[in-house]
């Protein structure tokens, strides 16, 4: 078995090599030749933690396995240690022997980063000019980096529930030479492309706050109760996710489904429109609206991208198991 310690992540990974991987996994999934396992995740009833499992097997890549772990909301307070703790299991699909272990934290923010991304390179207007991010935490900042190589933004603007994490996106657009504006969410109307990426159990982004011809990707509702925008957004927009399954249990549009608004049909695989199955964004008024649920294929495509990287390199480490 390979093992590739979370240490080592961040000399392998690259943005483009998550973006490739991910674009790839997402035609692959809408062609039919990969599919993700049912999620569980679950509240463990200890340090408020959500704990669970993603995976899938894509027989074009013969990637099989799995993702294990979840969110640990006091882990930077009490142990100094990142919320989101995860580790991907890679097996061989051929013998079901386990194949490689990796770690999952870094990959995971950037197959998140990656996801949003692909769906502003194929569903934003080319003319985006102005990024508006909803949500300053540690995942935001991966979000903006990764957003900011897709379209030439002239300005950045920011809303975050506690104001004083919007330094934290704020020196990624210094740092890339892009102005940057705090703004309260109606302001929100300015922007071109907006990234909804926080925690919330409750909606932050309204319909009233977004213009027409905006793309919108919602990247942190992942579990039943969880929501970012309001549900009428939905019904403006025309609706794409990772996985329609997924989307229309613990994404999004849990809550427009359930509230009449729209309907499972409604709801198409960002896949469909990397393959040409679809046509996408077909106006340049026209509101677009990725729900990216996050699936276990995600993971799994970067943590075998990572894997070549890491034996190509000779610093996997190999034991016998």
């Amino acid at each position: 078995m390979l093992i590739v310690p979370e240490r080592e992540i961040a000399d392998l990974m690259t943005r483009a090599a998550a973006f490739d991987a991910i674009e790839k996994v997402f035609a692959a999934m809408a062609s039919g030749d990969a599919y993700n396992f049912p999620v569980v995740r679950e509240e463990i009833g200890h340090e408020d933690a959500l704990y669970g499992f993603k995976g899938g097997f894509d027989r074009a890549g013969l990637t099989l396995g799995l993702k294990a772990g979840g969110y640990w909301p006091n882990n930077l307070e009490k142990r100094g240690l990142i919320n989101h703790q995860s580790t991907v299991f890679l097996f061989d699909p051929d013998s079901g022997k386990v194949k490689a272990m990796v770690g999952g934290n870094l990959l995971t923010a950037l197959r998140t980063a990656a996801a949003s991304s692909v769906s502003i390179k194929h569903l934003a207007r080319k003319d985006a000019s102005v990024l508006g991010m909803v949500g300053a935490g540690h995942q935001a900042t991966f979000q903006l980096r990764a957003a900011l190589e897709q379209r030439n933004f002239e300005k950045v603007i920011g809303w975050n529930y506690h104001p004083e994490m919007l330094p934290n996106i704020e020196k990624v657009t210094q740092e890339a030479g892009v102005p940057f504006e705090a703004v309260d969410l109606p302001a929100m109307t300015e922007a071109d492309v907006i990234i909804s990426i926080t925690s919330a159990f409750a909606p932050s982004l309204m319909a009233d706050h977004v213009s027409p011809g905006t793309h919108v990707a919602c990247m942190g509702t992942d579990t039943k109760g969880k929501q970012e925008v309001e549900a009428a957004l939905l019904g403006r927009a025309a609706v794409f996710t990772d996985e329609v399954a997924q989307s229309v249990s613990i994404g999004e549009a849990q809550h427009a489904i359930a509230e009449g608004i729209i309907i499972e049909t409604d709801v198409a695989q960002l896949g469909a429109v990397i393959n040409g199955d679809h046509p996408g964004r077909i106006s340049k008024d026209q509101i677009t609206l990725f729900d990216g649920t996050g699936v276990g294929l995600q993971d799994l495509a970067v943590a075998a991208k990572v894997v070549d990287l890491a034996v190509e390199k000779g610093i996997a480490l190999e034991v016998d198991f």
